[in-house]
């Protein structure tokens, strides 16, 4: 990407609000007494715009287009943090990842496995880079980002199982990065806030993460809860991307009722680590992760639930996009830094 283009869409971005609104069809977008932000209303309209239509629309073309807006919105590189490229051992295979390792250092404060957004067909480690480092920062602790295998080459469970051999690698070598012995905590975004959430379930009994961190998150694929339809035209995630993610992530022979699939659907949620639950107000999956951060809180599951109003769905990806969704995963780092110092 050109830096010229670069140069005009920040330009265009940082007109007022009212400019703003008025070039993205001249009324502010409210829903349920909440506000979309103008930068990203205006990110919405210019998105309608230049929509190529889903019968035209291929994995690679997204993939493309997300890794531009990543390029275009991912922020600046965080000072203070040395990134390097490292694999994992998996089951069958080396899972490449990017550790985070911050100058100043807290040994008290546990690693913390990241998992990127994408519907398990988009997405990569550009996704939440700019997040990452900001957590690796705030916190003086490591951070492993997962560059988990995508669909529709790698179907369900193959993304999955990266991010467990992931997860149990870092709590096997935690030590090495001068973290505490044997622990790590699991987080994510979108599909990655479900990875988590299985992962948390799964390991609840053998390796418990010190925390979940939950933003955005999809946990249940059969879900048909009010804002999966006040929000079906969203962007960027539409009930259209939505439909095309999970006909290319899931196997035809798959239950998306399976708790492995959709751990909203877990009966059982006692003893789960504690849990980071951020949503975005303009969001078709904002219910579900509220309504699973109530049922944590049944279960007697300590859980801190955040909802940003006038952000949507996918905003980690888009930090310079506007001041709101910077202001929003720089408070994501900050608590996610406590919770991993044991102070959630």
């Amino acid at each position: 990407m050109s830096w010229l283009r670069k140069a005009l869409v920040h330009l265009a971005l940082s007109r007022s609000d009212e400019a703003l609104i008025k070039a993205s069809g001249g009324e502010p977008r409210t829903v349920r007494g909440m506000t979309l932000d103008p930068r990203m209303q205006f990110l919405e309209a210019q998105a309608r715009q230049r929509a190529i239509p889903w019968d035209q629309l291929t994995v690679a073309m997204l993939r493309a287009q997300t890794e531009a807006g990543a390029a275009l919105f991912g922020g600046g590189k965080v000072s203070g943090v040395r990134v390097e490229k490292i694999y994992v051992t998996g089951r069958s295979h080396s899972v490449p990842c990017r550790l985070y390792l911050p100058t100043v250092r807290d040994n008290s404060a546990a690693l913390m496995v990241y998992l990127h957004f994408g519907g398990g067909v988009i997405g990569s480690l550009e996704s939440c880079h700019r997040l990452c480092g900001l957590i690796a920062k705030e916190a003086g602790a490591p951070v492993i980002s997962v560059d988990y295998r995508l669909a529709p080459e790698f179907k369900y469970p193959v993304g999955l199982e990266d991010c467990i051999a992931a997860y149990n690698w870092a709590v096997d070598n935690a030590a090495r990065y001068g973290a505490p012995v044997g622990k790590a905590a699991i987080g994510g975004d979108s599909m990655g806030g479900l990875f988590s959430a299985i992962i948390a379930q799964e390991m609840r009994k053998t390796k418990p993460p010190v925390v979940q961190l939950l933003i955005y998150p999809g946990i249940d694929f059969v879900s048909d809860t009010p804002s999966m339809h006040e929000f079906a035209d969203a962007w960027p995630l539409t009930a259209e991307t939505l439909d095309f993610f999970v006909k290319q992530y899931l196997p035809d022979s798959a239950d998306p009722s399976d708790p492995r699939i959709s751990p909203g659907r877990a009966q059982d949620l006692r003893g789960l680590a504690p849990a980071l639950i951020y949503g975005a107000g303009f969001d078709m999956l904002l219910d579900q992760g509220a309504a699973y951060a109530e049922r944590l809180k049944e279960a007697g599951v300590k859980v801190n639930y955040t909802r940003f109003d006038s952000l949507p769905h996918g905003f980690v990806a888009f930090p310079s996009a506007a001041p709101a969704a910077e202001a929003a995963i720089r408070q994501i780092a900050r608590e996610t830094a406590a919770a991993l110092k044991g102070n959630l």
